[in-house]
């Protein structure tokens, strides 16, 4: 007998809906909204650089020192001291070309290369007729790397050239146009980083605003490694690896020495107790230069500090909290080209931002020709101040037992008119 299987009827099928799934509302995480502000404000500056050229970032008015390069270094020190910039753009007149840039740092190769290899007087003697072309020889002595030539033109995207900029050695970008009637290359004017990001706090305000975030969330700067792992075993002694510290008492050679294996601007100086007291910079050694004391290497820092120009402006401290958009308002009002970052109400050294640091975030991650530099931080724009370090007693330029630096509350008034910079455009450090 046959059996018969149930059968089953078949389910209606539904159409599929076309309405569409209703938004949610529930406003999103406070949090979401500032990192969405954060990016689009980036974006938004990007495309500002994108379309402007190099030669809108240049003032109107502006002087720039060429040094050739069969001057002889003293001539050519004297020259930077006496037009009171750092740095100058290097012409070889035989060929009719540029050359590189002489800087502070070179400088600093000269120096620690004569008191590693020959006495005061035999060194005094060379520097009288030792050329700028044979600076090279005395990087591969020291085994540094030489800096790149690198160079861009004028009429160039703003964004090309800090790209471009994010790789040079001296922070700094020459511009080069050439003549039509000769071919050869003509020295324009020098683009800066402290230049660049200034002429985006002037121009891109309303981006600015959004830029609430702080800076070691931005991962913008140097900091002292939290995880021992991180600690190499030759830096275990080092609490504040990876920044290169010093002390009053440490010696300038001590320092040059970090200068130049570093290559870095600026190395802070601290107490026992980690505090942040001043900050010592390759200009400072040039002052040395300037008073004829090669051998004053053997100065403490607290004795080299002595002789610091009383216009020092004072050493920039701000927190790991502090905005990037504070920072950018705070170059728009002064001159900043390194910030270091303290942590409690002594000013504990925390860690250091630097101008490289701002513009490798504001410009996007671009391949780097060196290892990335040490230095620089600021304040948040929910405080709306700055912490400028200043002397607590005598003049500020003088070592102390005492801390010298006491934290003094700067307003950022952003409504404020920017003085005109009428500095040399190759003053930057």
């Amino acid at each position: 007998m046959a059996t018969l299987s149930p059968t089953q009827s078949p389910k209606p099928r539904r159409k599929p809906s076309t309405r569409r799934r209703a938004p949610s509302q529930l406003a999103p995480y406070p949090n979401q909204q500032i990192a969405d502000a954060h990016n689009a404000a980036i974006v938004g500056i990007r495309n500002f650089l994108k379309n402007h050229t190099a030669y809108d970032a240049l003032p109107v008015s502006f002087r720039l020192i060429v040094l050739d390069t069969k001057l002889n270094v003293k001539k050519a020190l004297q020259c930077l001291l006496l037009n009171s910039v750092v740095s100058a753009p290097l012409w070889n007149s035989e060929t009719s070309k540029f050359a590189g840039m002489l800087t502070v740092l070179d400088i600093i190769h000269l120096i620690q290369y004569y008191y590693r290899t020959a006495s005061y007087d035999d060194a005094a003697a060379d520097v009288e007729t030792f050329k700028l072309e044979s600076l090279r020889d005395i990087e591969n002595e020291l085994g540094v790397a030489q800096p790149p030539l690198l160079r861009e033109h004028p009429d160039s995207t703003l964004y090309a050239a800090s790209r471009l900029l994010m790789q040079t050695h001296a922070r700094r970008l020459p511009l080069l146009d050439n003549d039509t009637e000769t071919g050869h290359e003509v020295i324009v004017s020098v683009l800066t980083q402290y230049r660049l990001l200034k002429f985006i706090s002037i121009n891109c305000n309303q981006e600015i605003q959004q830029l609430h975030l702080g800076l070691r969330k931005l991962k913008i700067g140097t900091y002292i490694a939290q995880n021992p792992d991180e600690v190499p075993e030759s830096e275990r002694n080092n609490p504040y690896y990876p920044i290169a510290t010093a002390t009053l008492g440490t010696p300038v050679f001590d320092v040059v020495h970090m200068f130049s294996e570093r290559s870095i601007s600026a190395v802070p100086i601290i107490n026992e107790e980690g505090i942040v007291v001043n900050l010592y910079e390759t200009v400072d050694v040039i002052t040395l230069v300037r008073l004829g004391a090669y051998q004053s290497l053997d100065l403490t820092i607290a004795e080299a500090l002595n002789q610091r120009s009383p216009d020092f402006p004072g050493v920039v401290i701000c927190t790991a909290s502090d905005s990037l958009g504070t920072l950018l308002q705070l170059i728009k009002r002064r001159r900043v080209h390194r910030l270091v970052v303290v942590e409690g109400e002594k000013g504990r050294l925390l860690g250091i931002i630097t101008l490289s640091d701002v513009l490798r975030h504001v410009i996007g991650r671009a391949p780097v020709a060196e290892p990335a530099e040490l230095y620089e931080d600021l304040p948040s724009s929910n405080s709306q101040a700055v912490f400028e370090g200043v002397a607590t007693e005598g003049p500020s330029t003088g070592a102390y037992d005492t801390p010298v630096l006491a934290p003094v509350d700067i307003p950022v008034d952003i409504s404020a008119d920017t003085p005109a910079d009428t500095s040399s455009e190759n003053h930057d450090t």
